[in-house]
Protein backbone atom coordinates (compact mmCIF):
# COMPACT_ATOMS: atom_id res chain seq x y z
CA UNK A 1 0.00 0.00 0.00
CA UNK A 2 1.38 3.40 -0.93
CA UNK A 3 2.23 5.79 1.87
CA UNK A 4 1.58 9.50 1.39
CA UNK A 5 2.68 12.40 3.54
CA UNK A 6 -0.14 14.67 4.67
CA UNK A 7 0.59 18.24 5.73
CA UNK A 8 -1.86 20.65 7.32
CA UNK A 9 -1.69 24.45 7.25
CA UNK A 10 -3.22 27.39 9.12
CA UNK A 11 -6.14 26.46 11.43
CA UNK A 12 -5.97 22.82 10.27
CA UNK A 13 -2.37 22.63 11.49
CA UNK A 14 -3.34 24.06 14.86
CA UNK A 15 -6.09 21.46 15.30
CA UNK A 16 -4.56 18.36 13.65
CA UNK A 17 -0.81 18.89 13.92
CA UNK A 18 1.72 19.67 11.20
CA UNK A 19 1.88 16.38 9.32
CA UNK A 20 1.36 12.64 9.31
CA UNK A 21 1.92 9.61 7.08
CA UNK A 22 -1.10 7.66 5.79
CA UNK A 23 -1.19 4.31 3.99
CA UNK A 24 -3.80 3.98 1.25
CA UNK A 25 -4.75 1.31 -1.30
CA UNK A 26 -3.17 1.62 -4.75
CA UNK A 27 -5.16 3.87 -7.05
CA UNK A 28 -6.38 6.12 -4.24
CA UNK A 29 -7.16 9.77 -4.89
CA UNK A 30 -7.04 12.93 -2.80
CA UNK A 31 -10.78 12.41 -2.25
CA UNK A 32 -10.12 8.88 -0.96
CA UNK A 33 -7.53 10.27 1.45
CA UNK A 34 -9.90 12.95 2.69
CA UNK A 35 -12.63 10.33 3.27
CA UNK A 36 -10.18 8.10 5.16
CA UNK A 37 -9.16 11.01 7.40
CA UNK A 38 -12.80 12.01 8.03
CA UNK A 39 -13.61 8.42 9.03
CA UNK A 40 -11.37 8.87 12.07
CA UNK A 41 -14.06 11.07 13.56
CA UNK A 42 -13.42 13.92 15.97
CA UNK A 43 -11.56 16.97 14.67
CA UNK A 44 -10.64 15.24 11.39
CA UNK A 45 -14.33 14.63 10.60
CA UNK A 46 -15.27 18.17 11.56
CA UNK A 47 -12.50 20.06 9.77
CA UNK A 48 -12.37 17.94 6.59
CA UNK A 49 -16.15 17.45 6.23
CA UNK A 50 -17.68 17.57 2.77
CA UNK A 51 -18.72 21.11 2.00
CA UNK A 52 -16.06 22.67 4.23
CA UNK A 53 -13.89 25.19 2.40
CA UNK A 54 -10.67 23.16 2.42
CA UNK A 55 -8.27 23.16 -0.53
CA UNK A 56 -5.76 20.45 -1.41
CA UNK A 57 -2.39 20.48 -3.12
CA UNK A 58 -0.60 17.42 -4.48
CA UNK A 59 3.18 17.78 -4.57
CA UNK A 60 2.80 21.56 -4.16
CA UNK A 61 0.27 22.02 -7.00
CA UNK A 62 -3.37 22.81 -6.20
CA UNK A 63 -5.54 19.87 -7.20
CA UNK A 64 -9.03 18.44 -7.01
CA UNK A 65 -10.30 15.39 -5.17
CA UNK A 66 -9.83 13.28 -8.31
CA UNK A 67 -6.00 13.64 -8.33
CA UNK A 68 -4.44 10.17 -8.08
CA UNK A 69 -1.86 9.49 -5.39
CA UNK A 70 1.41 7.61 -5.79
CA UNK A 71 3.92 6.29 -3.25
CA UNK A 72 5.69 9.15 -1.50
CA UNK A 73 3.25 11.84 -2.64
CA UNK A 74 2.78 14.89 -0.46
CA UNK A 75 -0.77 16.16 0.05
CA UNK A 76 -1.38 19.47 1.78
CA UNK A 77 -4.75 20.57 3.13
CA UNK A 78 -5.34 24.26 3.79
CA UNK A 79 -8.20 26.76 4.07
CA UNK A 80 -8.85 29.06 1.11
CA UNK A 81 -6.67 32.14 1.14
CA UNK A 82 -7.61 35.66 0.13
CA UNK A 83 -5.25 38.53 -0.35
CA UNK A 84 -5.34 42.17 -1.03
Amino acid sequence: MPTVQVRYFAALREALGPQEAVELPAGSTVGTLRERLRARGGRHAELLAAGRPVRAALNQAVCGDDAELAEGAEVAFFPPVTGG
